[in-house]
C-alpha cells in the first residue's frame, strides 16, 4: 500500500453543511412564501451551470426566483442563503489535527457555486487548513465527472493510489474508487478519524 500524501475532502455534507441543497432551497422558498415546485423546475434547468461558474449568483436567481416581481430583493435571498451555512466542528477539528501534522496536502474537491464556494471558505477560514479548493466553478466540471478528480491529481501531482478522497454521496466515493484512489464514504466524524486510521493516516 502506498503512503499517504494527500487528502481530498468534499466540504458540504462533510465539512460543513450543504449550500444549497434541496434542505436549504426548501427553507428559502417557504421563508418568502415561493411556490418550491415552481421554482425548482427552474432550478433544474440552470444549476449545473451555476455549479460550473458559468452564471452567477444573482443570474441564477434572476432566472429562478426574480422572473416576476417580489416584494423582496435578490440581495436579501443572497443574505438568507448564506447566512444557512454551518460547520461541522468534530470534522474540523479533525482537519485541524491532520493539518497541524504537516505530513499530508489537504485539499478540497467540491461543487459549489463561486459566490457561496468563497463566502464559505471566507467564513469557516478553511484557508487555515487546506492547500487548494478544486472546486466546481473553477474547473467548469461537476462531480461525479472524472475529469474533475483527474485534473486535481494533474495539478497535485499526485498519484491516485497516495491520495484519500472523502465524500458523504456514494456515487462520488465510487468514482474516486475507480480512479485508483483510496475513498472513505462520510458518515460522521468518529467514523472518519477510524477509517482514517485503518488507511495508515497518522492523527
Amino acid at each position: 500500500m502506498a503512503t499517504i500524501s494527500t487528502i481530498f475532502f468534499d466540504l458540504g455534507g462533510v465539512c460543513l453543511s450543504n449550500g444549497w441543497d434541496r434542505e436549504q432551497r426548501r427553507v428559502v422558498t417557504d421563508r418568502y412564501g415561493l411556490d418550491y415546485e415552481s421554482f425548482d423546475r427552474r432550478h433544474r434547468q440552470v444549476v449545473d451551470t451555476l455549479e460550473r461558474g458559468q452564471l452567477t449568483l444573482h443570474e441564477y436567481l434572476q432566472w429562478t426566483m426574480f422572473y416576476e416581481a417580489h416584494p423582496f430583493t435578490i440581495d436579501m435571498i443572497v443574505k438568507d442563503i448564506f447566512e444557512l451555512s454551518a460547520p461541522f466542528p468534530e470534522t474540523l477539528k479533525l482537519v485541524a489535527a491532520l493539518h497541524k501534522t504537516s505530513n499530508y496536502v489537504l485539499a478540497t474537491i467540491n461543487n459549489e457555486s463561486r459566490e457561496l464556494n468563497e463566502y464559505r471558505i471566507a467564513k469557516f477560514e478553511l484557508r487555515r487548513y487546506f492547500s487548494a479548493f478544486f472546486s466546481s466553478c473553477y474547473f467548469g466540471l461537476l462531480k461525479p465527472q472524472p475529469d474533475h478528480y483527474r485534473r486535481a491529481l494533474q495539478i497535485t501531482q499526485c498519484s491516485p493510489d497516495e491520495c484519500i478522497y472523502i465524500d458523504d454521496r456514494p456515487m462520488n466515493v465510487e468514482v474516486a474508487r475507480i480512479l485508483g484512489m483510496q475513498a472513505i464514504p462520510f458518515t460522521d466524524a468518529s467514523q472518519l478519524e477510524a477509517d482514517l486510521h485503518a488507511a495508515g493516516v497518522e492523527l
